[in-house]
């Protein structure tokens, strides 16, 4: 059966386990992430989303992967946790989505993953406060940011990046992890330290 068209938008953010500000995105992924691997989450709210006929306005899902060094060296794990509203089409769209399955700028990381290490469902919440957020998958995920603020004290708005290729948005903001916590696909990652890397972003993907 061939891809539908499908576009899905909304709110992307994302934390990981690299000291802020994370080594990868700034050397083309042949860095050494500054815990030797890292582990991340990008959880992903979906505001508006078609899947050919098929509505995926509203639901959510998370990427969590683990790469075990230099991220251009590829052997990643990555699985996919799925907003448990979702019913099986619109479960089976997010995850050909989220994978890269169904083109799109997921896909481009596919060469990088040998192991899609599993699907899960979960009641996935997403909380913004201004710049502040949070996303929470109960017993999976949880994680939290704050905004990065550059050197200006008069300045409100946060440090951002631009034209990274970071397939999940290439213009972001920096942020700083207040927690992050992971429990899922056999990954195991807990960090309440604050110095970890995060980000967000509106993201726009598309396919066929």
């Amino acid at each position: 059966m061939s891809t539908p068209a499908w576009k899905v938008t909304g709110q992307y953010y994302e934390t990981c386990s690299c000291d802020f500000v994370c080594p990868c995105i700034v050397t083309q992924l042949t860095a050494t992430p500054t815990k030797g691997s890292c582990t991340f989450a990008m959880g992903f709210k979906i505001e508006q989303g078609q899947y050919g006929d098929l509505s995926l306005d509203g639901l959510g899902f998370i990427v969590v992967g683990f790469t075990p060094e230099e991220m251009g060296k590829g052997n990643w794990s990555a699985g996919v946790i799925v907003d448990e509203r979702a019913d099986a089409e619109q479960r089976d769209a997010i995850v050909a989505v989220a994978s890269g399955a169904a083109g799109g700028p997921m896909a481009a990381l596919s060469g990088l993953i040998t192991n899609f290490v599993g699907v899960e469902s979960a009641a996935i919440g997403f909380d913004r406060s201004g710049m502040k957020w949070s996303v929470n998958a109960p017993s999976f995920v949880s994680m939290s940011a704050e905004p990065a603020m550059g050197l200006d004290p008069s300045t409100t708005e946060p440090v951002k990046l631009t034209n990274t290729g970071h397939p999940a948005a290439s213009s972001f903001t920096l942020a700083r992890a207040v927690q992050s916590q992971v429990n899922v696909f056999g990954l195991s990652w807990s960090d309440v330290s604050g110095k970890n890397n995060g980000q967000f972003a509106p993201f726009t993907w598309a396919g066929a």
